[in-house]
Order: structure tokens, then sequence, then C-alpha cells
């Protein structure tokens, strides 16, 4: 490791410990030349695959993307900000836990269309739509139909005197 003041590579390691967090290791080094002190992070470094889209061009995964999606699906709906983040989280560890270099985008948007059905049932919806590319009223009855009429509570009107 190089002494980020002096540049030289010969330091020592004089204490290691793992982070609060237990997500890193912690390591208080000294310069041999200058006799400095710095402390390193070492972080396990996890890469996320490549998005292979319907026309096969392939890009980077981008978490952004994916938070807009949700975002767009989810406009004026009540679902809280931290539901949001922690699908958004469900689907980054599914990926990740693919063990995959390449993902099909298709594989996104089932992934997407899961965390959607478990926190809003017309975003999710909204967002089906889309993503299957409904042509007609009968493709809305349809994934209306998955819903038992339980799902979606009739508003009440009040009876008139």
């Amino acid at each position: 490791m190089k002494c980020p003041f002096c540049h030289n590579d010969d330091t020592q390691v004089l204490d290691t410990r793992v982070s609060e967090e237990g997500d890193a290791i912690r390591r208080r080094r000294r310069c041999n030349k200058c006799e400095k002190r710095f402390t390193t992070y070492e972080r396990i470094e996890l890469a996320m695959p490549y998005i292979v889209k319907k026309n096969g061009s392939r890009c980077d995964y981008d978490s952004t993307k994916l938070r807009a999606s949700l975002m767009l699906a989810l406009r004026k709906r009540p679902v809280s900000a931290p539901a949001i983040d922690s699908a958004i989280e469900h689907i980054e560890e599914r990926l990740l836990a693919s063990g995959e270099r390449e993902i099909l985008s298709v594989k996104i948007g089932e992934l997407v269309m899961h965390e959607l059905k478990k926190l809003d049932k017309i975003a999710y919806i909204r967002f089906a739509s889309v993503y299957k590319s409904f042509e007609d009223v009968a493709e809305f009855r349809d994934m209306i139909e998955e819903f038992s009429p339980a799902s979606f509570p009739r508003k009440k009107t009040p009876k008139r005197s």
C-alpha cells in the first residue's frame, strides 16, 4: 500500500479491525519512510451484470434507471421512500445472487413487476401495461382479474336522503 503523503511503497500494518457495520476491514498503517500514519479500508467489490436489451445491445447496470422506472409506476401512489429503497435492494440482491455476468432486460422487468405487485397493485398494472405492451382493453381486464375483487376496495358513496 502506497503512503498517501510521500508515495513510498513500504508501509506497515499496525492494527486491523472489522468495521462497525461488519462490511469492511479497517487497517491502521504507518509509512516506514516518513512515519506518518493513515487508515485504509478493504471492502468487497461486487460487479453488477451487464444488461442485454431486447435488440441484443449491452449496457452497464444503472440503478438510477431502475429507480426512475419504479418512481414512474408509483407516481402519486401512497408508497413510502423506504419501501421503494427496499424494493430496489431486493432487485439488486437478486441480480448479484444470480452470479451471471449478463442478464436479459426482460428478467429485470420481471423482477420489477414482482416487487411492484407487493408494493402497490395499481403501480403493478401501470408498469405491466407498458412492459407487456398491452394493445387492447381485454389485456388490461385480464391483468386486473389476477387480483381478487377484495384487492381493489370500492369507495363507498354516501346515501342520498
